[in-house]
Formats: C-alpha cells, structure tokens, sequence
C-alpha cells in the first residue's frame, strides 16, 4: 500500500510528468578559506566523486566568470558553481517576514531557469550560483537569534502574543536548496541542525523533486518543507530547468504523507507563485488546485497533514525587468509597466504589481477555492 500511496501519479498522457534534471556545473571553483572548512572538504569530496572540473582559485576572489555580452556572461555563470566562505555581514541577520522571521542564506545564485526570476537585479555581478563553505558556522550563529522576532512577524504569532513559538529561518531566499543539493548536501546539514533545536525552524522551498534523501532525516516536525507550484502553462513557459508541476505535486506527498505510510513526516507548506491572470486564469488555478487535492489524498489523509499556504502575485522592479530582458530577451512574460500599479517602499524603490481591482478579484478567487479545499490548512498571507 505504501508503494501506492507514494507513487501513484495521473495517467493521463498529457501530464507532464518530468522530473527535474540534475543540475551538472561545468565548472567548479573553490577559494582557499572555502577548503581550510570540513564543510567546504566535504563539498570537494563530493563534487569530485562526480568527476565534475574543479579549479581551486589563488585566492579567495572568483574570476573569469564574465563573457563578451550579457548572454554569455550569463551562460557561463548559470553553468559555474563557486564554493567560498560566506562574508562576516551574512552573520547579521536579516528579517524576512511575511516568510519567515530571518533569512539564513546557505547559498546564493540558483540552477533553474525561470524567466521571472526574483533574484534578477537583487544579487550582484554574474547569477552563479555560490555555496557557503562556513555553514555549520552560519547555523550556529542563529542560536543567537532564537526568540528574537522583528515587528512585523505577527502572522506566525501565537494567538497573536509574540514570544511563544519557535523563531523561524528561511534558507531559499537566494537559491533553490534542492536544486543543489546532490553537490553539497547543505539543506540536509541544515535539516539535522533544526532538528534538535527547541527554539528554532527551518523553512525552505522548491521547484525540484529529487526529495528522497530527506525522507529518513530527523527533522523532529522543526522543517517545514514548502513546494512551488504554478498553472501548467506558466510553468512549462516560464519555469525553465525545473521539474514538471507533477513531479514537484509528487515530492510535495512523499514529503507530507506519515512516516508509516513511507513518507517523510514534514510538516509542508506550497507556495503559489507568482501568480498570474492569464487567459482563463480561473479554470488553470482551480485545476491546480485539485490536482494538490488529489496528490494528498486530501479527503482521507487531511486531518494527519500539516499544510499550509503562502499566496505571491507576480511583481518586478526596473532593475529586475533590465536584467530579465538581457538574460532572456524572447520572453512571453508579461512586464508592461503600463497595465500595472507602482508601488514605492521606505527606501524609494518602486516595484509593479497588478492594478487593485485585478488584486483583489485574485485573492477573493483564491481564499475562497483554497477553502473550499483545504479548510484546516490556514492561508498565511497574500501579497
């Protein structure tokens, strides 16, 4: 029965039911401080297991990663992994909410494809992807953080007194951690940490499928493993080098199902971004969400998940949008400034997000399909 339950996938032919591809970089690169780690040894015993060319660069500043033009200076950094040490400002902590309480980036650059990328504009120099040597450091440092949570968290309050819960890390903000980790191991690392820690959760969230490691780790409830997933047609069209939505749909059960029906246990959480009112936007997202339904079993197995929701409208920056354009400039994705409403922060930066009228027609649609649903799975914020 276990067999069933975790691998039952829909037969129709028209799903597409393509797990993600390894990501193999052709090149990587250490700095000296990255292998003076365990950690960054660790790595290096992997990535050469695999037979992939490393390059140990004369000091701890990476090269060579520009090409003649934007596309090629992209190409090369999509393919190049780089394993450095962390700087000592990544031990200062930055709150993250409405996802979690402080982001805890164990690496920045990501493998995947998308071509509305968040990290575009948000990450200086060339998109590779950077691996932090120093982990188990950066993990300890955020015992320091433990019961500290910044203003605006009260969402994971509760009953809306702060204090009383366990204080949340969010590790995906600049990277895809399963994307990577066949070559570094780190959200495993990362997994085993939390697990012992009273005080302190992890978060994460993918695009990729290749979860079975992560089913036997001792995770203890403190991992909430979160799963990405869009409309087939935004994420066959946009979501480039990441596994189908019925691949993703099938790590989401392994991960979710109870230990005794041969899943991991976590408790889970998808993400639906970034959303997008595309023609017959209605009937895509309400597909999808009968197909998360079905994945879970959600009418047998409901009461023993622990499930919840996080809900991201599609928006860009200026900068984003120019970096998008020179990174994939065939794109069908849809950043006409003049169909959008601008929005400007503290800092007088200004992003793009739909008009309020489409705003509010989306997040009326989806509190009231997703509760249709999943009516003990709580929404945990729309933006």
């Amino acid at each position: 029965m276990e067999d069933v339950l975790l691998n039952r996938v829909e037969e129709s032919p028209k799903v597409d039911q393509r797990s993600a591809r390894v990501w193999m970089p052709k090149r990587v690169l250490f700095t000296p401080d990255a292998l003076n780690e365990a950690y960054g040894q660790q790595i290096y015993e992997r990535v050469s297991a695999l037979k992939l060319p490393i390059e140990v660069m004369k000091n701890n500043r990476l090269t060579g990663l520009r090409g003649a033009d934007d596309r090629e200076t992209y190409r090369i950094a999509k393919n190049t992994l780089a394993i450095v040490n962390a700087p000592p400002s990544a031990m200062r902590l930055q709150p993250i909410p409405p996802s979690a309480d402080w982001q805890m980036n164990l690496a920045e650059g990501c493998p995947a494809h998308c071509q509305y990328c968040y990290l575009a504009g948000s990450l200086a120099g060339p998109p590779v992807v950077r691996v932090y040597a120093n982990l188990p450091t950066m993990l300890a440092n955020t015992a320091n953080y433990e019961g500290t949570y910044p203003p605006n968290a009260t969402w994971q309050n509760v009953d809306g007194k702060p204090g009383q819960r366990p204080t949340s890390f969010e590790v995906s903000c600049y990277t895809d951690v399963l994307g990577i980790e066949h070559l570094t191991g780190g959200l495993a690392e990362c997994i085993r940490y939390y697990g012992q820690r009273e005080n302190g959760q992890l978060r994460f969230v993918t695009k990729y499928d290749q979860v079975d490691s992560l089913l036997t780790l001792p995770h203890n409830g403190h991992t909430r493993a979160r799963v990405s997933l869009n409309t087939e047609s935004i994420a066959r069209k946009l979501e480039g080098g990441t596994a189908s939505v019925e691949a993703r749909l099938q790590a989401l059960r392994k991960l979710a199902l109870p230990t005794e029906l041969g899943g991991g246990g976590y408790p889970v959480g998808i993400i639906l971004a970034p959303i997008m009112p595309i023609p017959y936007w209605q009937e895509e997202y309400s597909h999808l969400l009968d197909r998360i339904y079905d994945a879970l079993d959600y009418s047998q197995l409901g009461s023993q998940l622990d499930l919840n929701v996080e809900m991201i409208s599609h928006r860009f920056t200026p900068g984003s949008k120019d970096v998008l354009m020179q990174w994939y400039p065939n794109t069908s994705l849809d950043m006409d400034e003049a169909g959008r409403s601008a929005k400007r922060n503290k800092f007088g930066g200004t992003k793009y997000v739909y008009q309020p009228t489409d705003m509010q027609a989306m997040k009326r649609f989806f509190y009231a399909e997703w509760t249709k649903r999943f009516p003990n799975a709580p929404i945990l914020y729309w933006t």
